[in-house]
């Protein structure tokens, strides 16, 4: 059974920095992209940022220059670093890895999602 463990939300207030945390465990064969989606409320879920297996990054257009994201493959971790946080920063940030597990290896790979965390910015 494959869990995504998100962690590092918190309440920030405007201006300084926050970094996610995202593990993927379980029997899994192999994870190709792996990102991070928002949710604001009342708003729809978003893009944040998506990284392939080779560290290739893409990042909505809005975040770019303050959010990186990074992954560590050894540990099957995507990390979000977001700098310079925004009110309207606030969220519930989900981790999402597109993988093969064990379990459904003659299967192609699929998305699984973290079960998000909250990130407030306010002063």
């Amino acid at each position: 059974q494959v869990q995504l463990v998100e962690s590092g939300g918190g309440l920030v207030q405007p201006g300084g920095s926050l970094r996610l945390s995202c593990a993927a465990s379980g029997s899994i064969v192999s994870i190709n992209a792996m990102g991070w989606y928002r949710r604001a409320p009342g708003k729809e879920r978003e893009l944040v940022a998506t990284i392939t297996s080779g560290g290739s990054t893409k990042y909505a257009d809005s975040l770019k220059g303050r959010f990186t994201c990074s992954r560590d493959n050894a540990k099957n971790t995507v990390y979000l670093q977001m700098n310079s946080l925004k009110p309207e920063d606030t969220a519930v940030y989900y981790c999402y890895a597109n993988l093969k597990a064990m379990a459904t290896y003659l299967l192609p790979a699929r998305d699984y999602w973290g079960q998000g965390t909250q990130v407030t910015v306010s002063s």
